[in-house]
Order: C-alpha cells, then structure tokens, then sequence
C-alpha cells in the first residue's frame, strides 16, 4: 500500500521515487508539514509506509514511529533500511493484511499516536474511507490528527488523459470515480468526498497544496489545486473526542 504507482520491489521503488525531483519536493514539503504537527518525542503511525523513508526521517528528527504496509516486498526493505532504528525501539513495523489491520491487528505502538501519516497516496487505494477513519480513531489520542498525501482530481496535468475526461462527470456529480490501476482501482475523491467519509471521527480541517502553503479547507476550491499532482489534508478530531481502547 505505498502508492498507486508502485508495482516494484521495496529497493527499486525507493531508488525510483528518490530520484524524481518532484516526488522529492512533495516527499520534503509532507515531511515538513508532519514535523510540525508531531513534537519531539512524540509519536506518529506511518500507514501504507512503503519502504521506510518516511519512517526513518521522521524517528531521525526525534518521533517515535509505529508503521504498517500490506507488501511484503516493502515491508523487508523497510526492516532492512530500518533495522538500527527498530532494534532501538524507536521505529516498529507491522507487514499484515489490509482486513486484519481494521479488525485490529497493529504494530507495538508508543501511545498515544498523535499524528496518522498517509504519504504518497495510500488512501486513493481505499473504496470505503469511513471505515479506515474508524480504525484510525481508535489508533489516535483525543486530539489526535490525520495527514494524508492523496491525488488532486483537480490537477491539471490530468487534463491530457481521456480517462479524466471521462469520469470529470462522476467527480462533479459524485465527488468520486475510480480507475482501473496496475493492481486495483485507483480513486480520485473530492474534498467534499474527503469531508464526509472522515466523519464523524474527524473533521477536514486544512488543505495543502502539495506543499507547506495551507489553504483553509472551507475555501479551497479547485482552482486553488490545479497545479499540484498532490493535495495534504490535515484531518483532525472533533473538540473533546475521546480515544476508545
């Protein structure tokens, strides 16, 4: 589950999307915007982590990192760039089945998790959002937040596929549509898509325009999200949320 485009084994994925200057600049800005929202010492969920990247930064800057992905391939090269971290406690990796992780499977975790990073798309890989946001919830703090990296529908760049132009009807009318990818549909998702399949656990609270520049979720329209392939969104719980055990 690290992104919609990797079909790749965990070594050649990373040396892939590290060598893509725009993958970089997207990867510092959510990287950026992440530290911000964690302080030192505290503790992050790094979900569809991928190859470790993310993972390793962040437990590099001081977060304590609890991580999960579905492929094997990532998960070994993941607990093989990571091994040093891992061994000191600073970084845990769960490899399990999507269906297990929402029926409660998890990595050893240091509690509570303030932050969920998704990066790189993960969530565009998900049909049913509102379940993954109820697993989410239980994984957080009572003011715990969640940052995803996910495709803008909006971007232009799209504009050149026919595919685009096929389902901008099904965007317009549904918030929604899905595309057939190398190993499962990909969907592109709407704010206002985004805004209700989060709740009632979390609310929409800020968007990013794939970079550390915030655009405030109640006025972002998608002019705002043209030039970006990436969109971040911040989603946060409600005031006075508790965290279930």
């Amino acid at each position: 589950m690290s992104g919609p485009d990797s079909r790749l084994n965990g070594a050649a994925y990373a040396s892939s999307i590290q060598s893509n200057p725009s993958d970089v600049s997207y990867r510092r800005a959510f990287q950026s915007v992440a530290l911000a929202l964690v302080p030192v010492g505290g503790a992050l969920f790094d979900f569809g982590c991928g190859p470790g990247i993310d993972a390793r930064f962040y437990a590099e800057h001081g977060r304590r990192v609890a991580a999960f992905d579905v492929d094997p391939g990532m998960c070994e090269h993941f607990a093989h760039g990571c091994r040093d971290l891992m061994a000191s406690g600073a970084v845990t990796l769960l490899c399990a089945g999507y269906r297990e992780f929402l029926a409660g499977a998890a990595p050893a975790q240091p509690a509570p998790v303030t932050l969920v990073t998704a990066n790189f798309a993960p969530l565009n890989l998900i049909d049913d959002l509102a379940e993954l946001f109820a697993r989410f919830a239980l994984l957080t703090s009572a003011t715990g937040a969640v940052l995803a990296s996910v495709l803008s529908p909006y971007f232009a760049g799209d504009l050149r596929y026919r595919w685009w132009w096929r389902n901008a009807p099904r965007l317009l009318w549904h918030g929604r549509y899905a595309v057939a990818g190398a190993e499962t549909l990909i969907w592109r998702r709407g704010l206002a898509d985004f805004a209700a399949a989060c709740a009632p656990h979390f609310a929409l609270e800020e968007v990013f325009a794939g970079s550390t520049t915030r655009v405030h979720a109640a006025r972002a329209t998608w002019l705002k999200l043209t030039r970006c392939r990436y969109m971040f969104l911040l989603f946060r719980k409600p005031a006075g949320a508790a965290r279930a055990v």
